[in-house]
């Protein structure tokens, strides 16, 4: 029989962090670099957990260049040629994560089957690697640790094409509660669209954080460059768009619908600036909440619940 769960669920536009208080003196005095050692696998991370997606808009090898610069992580899509991993390789040895899944019970489960870190959001999921790639990794001797991925960002329609999802904060709550107690760890992946929801991620116990559209439109970001009327814009979508599936294959058929949609984005020029811009949000708001380090957030974090973020008036730009 249908059952109806009537226990509130929350997104990010539905709450605020309260402020606590701070000896911070300076935003500089907060340490955003974070240190994981994985159950199953036993390897280590050190770097700011900030993740670019595995988009082919999003996931490029310039996108990886600039934020390893700042020890951030990007998931590089998986439709480069295997000569051009090659070449990547040699200049830059990193390691390779791949995976697909949702809620409390299916990251205990999958982390008792052996998997690291569970990507959190619901949607369509994605398979970041095939079979084939497993003779280069070996070569390689990368690391393959397991990601499982539930996608719910920007670009994915599956809410509206199916009814299914789930609100991300209280999503990443529940699913960071138990992975924690596992000795586990997790990934939001979705929902952020801006440098305050990264923050909110963190604070609802998110290990890393996935972003998409934030990292959209920038000059090491993929997609089509177009210029209209004096202005440029970059194509972005999601993977599960009709214009990914026809890209890659498999096109959409009469019994699959696309989940996913493209838009285009005006040109942000470098990805720098934005990072910048999402890296000193999360120092304000540890300085906020008086978490000198990133790790301790969500310890410090009490959510407020709203039905504002901010004064609307001058939200237009002009």
């Amino acid at each position: 029989m249908p059952h109806i769960d009537s226990s509130v669920k929350l997104d990010f536009k539905d709450v605020l962090l309260r402020p606590k208080r701070s000896t911070l003196k300076s935003r500089n005095e907060v340490d955003l670099t974070r240190s994981f050692s994985f159950r199953n696998s036993k390897q280590m991370y050190t770097g700011i957990p900030i993740i670019a997606a595995n988009m082919d808009t999003i996931g490029t090898f310039e996108m990886a260049r600039v934020l390893s610069k700042f020890s951030l992580f990007t998931a590089v899509h998986k439709h480069y040629s295997l000569k051009q991993w090659e070449e990547f390789a040699s200049q830059n040895p990193d390691c390779i994560q791949a995976g697909n899944v949702v809620t409390g019970e299916m990251v205990e489960e999958l982390i008792l089957s052996g998997a690291d870190i569970i990507k959190v959001g619901l949607g369509q999921g994605n398979l970041v690697l095939g079979g084939h790639w497993l003779p280069f990794i070996n070569k390689h001797r990368w690391n393959m640790s397991l990601f499982l991925v539930f996608f719910s960002g920007s670009m994915c329609t599956t809410r509206t094409k199916t009814g299914v999802g789930y609100p991300q904060l209280s999503a990443v709550m529940e699913c960071a509660d138990a992975a924690h107690g596992l000795n586990g760890h997790i990934i939001s992946d979705g929902g952020c669209s801006c440098p305050g929801d990264v923050a909110k991620a963190f604070g609802a116990g998110a290990d890393f954080v996935m972003l998409g559209g934030m990292l959209a439109g920038h000059s090491e970001s993929g997609g089509e460059l177009i210029e209209r009327n004096g202005k440029k814009y970059k194509l972005f979508y999601g993977m599960t768009s009709e214009v990914a599936m026809k890209k890659y294959g498999p096109a959409v058929t009469d019994y699959r619908a696309s989940e996913g949609k493209t838009v285009e984005v005006p040109f942000k020029g470098g990805v720098q600036s934005t990072i910048q811009d999402i890296l000193g949000g999360v120092r304000s708001t540890c300085t906020y909440v008086g978490a000198a380090k990133l790790k301790e957030l969500s310890q410090r974090t009490t959510f407020i619940r709203v039905t504002q973020q901010a004064n609307p008036i001058f939200s237009e730009e002009s």
